[in-house]
């Protein structure tokens, strides 16, 4: 086998001819294309990057938001409760005293009606003891004696 180098030359012209041609029209435009689409990957990847850092802080900033507005709730019903709790205890006061007003006032009227009934009482006692001492001694005392025996007589028994 013979090798023919004038084919062999003519092949490596080819070959570096179509190098060159494939070279001009064909890797640089595929190359150009291949950088473009990395480019554009890496900077979606960026943006992913990005909005997940965004979403990590948004995320945080609300669970944040979201314990101080439990904390805020907790306080506010803390607050009225003890509200609540204060108006009850103030009505409860007042029940109190107004109810400690009538027993006093009560109690007053009822001393009232009691030493009222006793002076009616002891009234006419004296007018019934009169009465009977001056059938039973028939007028041989004056009413001014009577009045002092009763009297005595009275303070003797307690009314």
């Amino acid at each position: 086998m013979q090798i023919d180098w004038s084919t062999v030359i003519i092949t490596i012209v080819n070959f570096v001819v179509l190098y060159f041609i494939l070279k001009h029209f064909f890797f640089k435009p595929v190359n150009n294309t291949i950088v473009k689409r990395q480019d554009e990957i890496n900077l979606k990847i960026k943006d992913a990057d990005e909005n997940e850092k965004k979403s990590k802080q948004m995320l945080s900033q609300h669970q944040e938001l979201l314990k101080n507005s439990k904390q805020e709730g907790k306080s506010i019903v803390e607050e009225y409760k003890n509200k609540a709790e204060k108006v009850s205890e103030d009505v409860i006061k007042d029940a109190k005293n107004e109810a400690q007003l009538i027993l006093d006032r009560a109690k007053i009227e009822a001393n009232r009606e009691k030493e009222k009934a006793q002076a009616d009482i002891k009234n006419q006692v004296v007018d019934l003891a009169l009465l009977v001492s001056s059938k039973a001694l028939d007028g041989s005392i004056d009413e001014k004696q009577h009045r002092k025996l009763i009297d005595d007589f009275i303070a003797k028994v307690g009314i």
